[in-house]
């Protein structure tokens, strides 16, 4: 049990209605994130609400779900002009789909550090032998630039073969799904600009 004194102290964190901000900017219902991160929907409604304080692991794993660093829950945006440093080996690489065997592609974010990003940008391996993605859909646009080999970006129906040094920029609230082609594994640069509400 918290005494008085701690409990104050993280409350002025406002932990809770920032992972609320963060759930409710994706259009993530408690269950999802309850899915992404491995806790349950109950603790999440708990956490968001300020009746109980996340420990640092749990709230590392809900960090990761949105690509923001612990910092964004204890810092307030300065004056200092905003650098960030991902390092190669500081990033996290990740399934499509948490739990499933066979993904469709694995992903590492390249921005996870930044408090309060206006975009996403991700590293993306779509290996040899993965099954297309299931079609998807998030409010804003989305831009693709492919390193090496071929895929095909399919867009409300429409496929968009890209191979290396192709670009394609999309509306990302329509439906949209990715599929690897040929004998060598694909890699691309993602990035996402969320739509603002």
């Amino acid at each position: 049990m918290l005494s008085e004194t701690l409990a104050t102290g993280l409350a002025g964190y406002r932990i809770g209605p920032k992972i609320r901000a963060l759930r409710l900017k994706k259009d993530m219902g408690l269950v999802q994130l309850g899915a992404h991160s491995g806790l349950s929907a109950a603790m999440l409604s708990k956490i968001e609400r300020g009746q109980i304080f996340p420990t640092l692991p749990t709230l590392l794993r809900i960090a990761l779900v949105f690509g923001v660093g612990l910092e964004h829950f204890f810092v307030e945006q300065g004056t200092r002009p905003l650098v960030s440093v991902t390092r190669k080996k500081a990033r996290l690489r990740l399934p499509n789909l948490p739990g499933n065997d066979a993904p469709s592609y694995f992903f590492e974010s390249l921005d996870f550090p930044v408090p309060d990003r206006k975009m996403e940008a991700f590293y993306a391996e779509f290996p040899v032998g993965a099954k297309p993605s299931d079609p998807h859909r998030h409010a804003g646009v989305e831009l693709i630039y492919i390193i090496n080999g071929t895929l095909v970006i399919t867009v409300d129906g429409e496929d968009f073969p890209l191979n290396a040094g192709d670009a394609v920029y999309f509306d990302s609230g329509t439906p949209h799904s990715y599929r690897r082609e040929g004998r060598s594994s694909c890699r691309a640069v993602v990035v996402v600009v969320p739509q603002e509400k």
